[in-house]
């Protein structure tokens, strides 16, 4: 059977079929040949599995990290969403230094008026920092930028930022600029949102005084 013909059975769950296409990755192509499927529940679902190789197998699809930087431009969100979660997990392979080159690109995508498109980019943030170090001031530096990132309401504005200090906690000992960060979350110890006020005060418990 076909990866894609055991992807098509609801039976089949993503996190076993992608076990499979690790043991057995010549089934790769006919894979990435799934997202372009015209069938919701094969497009999801590849897309999904690929997620999930990404984190568990990195170079495997490091050489088809142009086909993931061009589904950044996907009109489908869900697509679009695993293809930055995929670009960051690869970033712990990426020898080439591609990341860099889209960089900006990237870091727009906290631009476009979505919550998820920009948690997508923040909750990523801290895996790009550590996997790549000379990229970490750019890093927090757009980071930093989410009190401003236009968002339909100030409540997706404050999730943001919540998402923004977990980040930051990820990597805050490789942190240049600690003292901006530190700022950040004392700010949001007034936050509106109990949960992002609760991140805000852990954060600061934890990393406070430290340099």
């Amino acid at each position: 059977m076909g990866i894609l013909e055991a992807v098509a059975k609801k039976k089949n769950k993503a996190e076993a079929l992608a076990k499979r296409v690790i043991r057995n990755p010549s089934s790769l192509s006919e894979l990435l040949d799934g997202i372009s499927s015209e069938k919701a529940g094969i497009k999801f679902k590849s897309a999904k599995i690929l997620r999930i190789i990404s984190e568990e197998r990195p170079e495997l699809l490091y050489p088809k990290w142009d086909f993931f930087a061009k589904l950044l431009d996907s009109e489908n969100n869900i697509i679009k969403w695993n293809a930055m979660d995929v670009i960051a997990n690869l970033t712990r392979v990426d020898s080439r230094n591609r990341f860099d080159k889209i960089f900006g690109k990237f870091y727009g995508m906290l631009y476009e008026g979505s919550l998820i498109t920009a948690a997508h980019v923040v909750g990523n943030s801290w895996k790009i920092a550590r996997a790549k170090p000379g990229l970490n001031s750019r890093i927090t530096n757009e980071l930093l930028k989410v009190e401003k990132v236009p968002l339909p309401t100030e409540e997706c504005r404050n999730i943001l930022k919540g998402h923004a200090i977990i980040s930051f906690s990820e990597y805050f000992d490789q942190i240049k600029e600690k003292g901006k960060v530190i700022s950040f979350a004392k700010r949001e110890l007034k936050n509106s949102r109990h949960a992002t006020r609760s991140k805000a005060g852990k954060f600061l418990k934890k990393f406070e005084g430290r340099k």
